[in-house]
């Protein structure tokens, strides 16, 4: 099996934030929101909560450009998303974007260390996350502060890379799905090949991220493979 590599450092770069918002498909915010909604964010709400319950709190981690947190707010007026990133130049993308699809009212920006965050103890109706753990040297202590700041009750949904097994899977992933689509793209879409395969090796393997889920105190069952890159956190604390 693969070690894990870890990358450099947070795509903190204006051309690397550009080089991923640019390759971020619509149809992978669509389906994460998708998911997030079918897994329950508001489970228990009848239809009377919907006009007259306060906006459930959510946390996205590891938000970059912001694309997730404007399709769920499309979707429904009933949340308030803390849209966090420890990149200046992702934050600066998401502003922008969050300005254009006329989301400020919604979400909100804020920087911060993914360990280490500066918020309360269970001040989140909901924590969600799309591909931040393998950007992180030690993910126990993101896991452990995402259960921290999450209120009883509340809904955690995270989804992040699989770390494949041989250099054979890693060649096949890049290729199937960071491919260049035209020669006009070209030059972003090399970049974005390099940080999809580093990002590959630098996730976890199905059994770290289960094991470091059961450290928790959680069922590692809670923890899914649910595509041939991705696995899913889904559960209630």
């Amino acid at each position: 099996m693969l070690q894990r590599v870890l990358e450099p450092e947070l795509m903190d770069t204006p051309d690397e934030a550009q080089a991923y918002d640019a390759s971020d498909k619509p149809t992978v915010h669509r389906q994460f929101v998708d998911d997030l909604l079918a897994a329950g964010l508001f489970d228990g709400w009848s239809e009377e909560d919907f006009e007259e319950r306060d906006p459930l709190r959510v946390l996205d981690l590891g938000t970059g450009p912001a694309r997730i947190p404007i399709e769920l707010c499309r979707r429904t007026q009933n949340v308030r998303v803390m849209a966090m990133d420890g990149s200046v130049s992702m934050l600066q993308l998401a502003r922008m974007n969050t300005e254009l699809s006329s989301m400020t009212h919604q979400v909100q920006l804020d920087q911060t260390d993914a360990n280490q965050m500066h918020y309360s103890d269970e001040m989140f109706d909901a924590v969600i996350s799309n591909s931040l753990l393998h950007h992180v040297p030690d993910p126990s202590r993101v896991l452990s502060e995402i259960v921290r700041v999450l209120q009883p009750g509340g809904l955690i949904f995270i989804r992040d890379l699989l770390r494949p097994e041989t250099e054979a899977e890693v060649a096949r992933l890049v290729e199937l799905h960071a491919s260049s689509e035209s020669d006009s793209e070209q030059q972003s879409q090399e970049l974005y090949r390099t940080l999809f395969e580093a990002s590959l090796r630098a996730a976890l393997s199905f059994e770290e991220i289960r094991s470091a889920i059961a450290a928790l105190g959680v069922p590692p069952e809670t923890v899914q493979a649910t595509s041939d890159r991705h696995w899913t956190w889904v559960v209630r604390k």
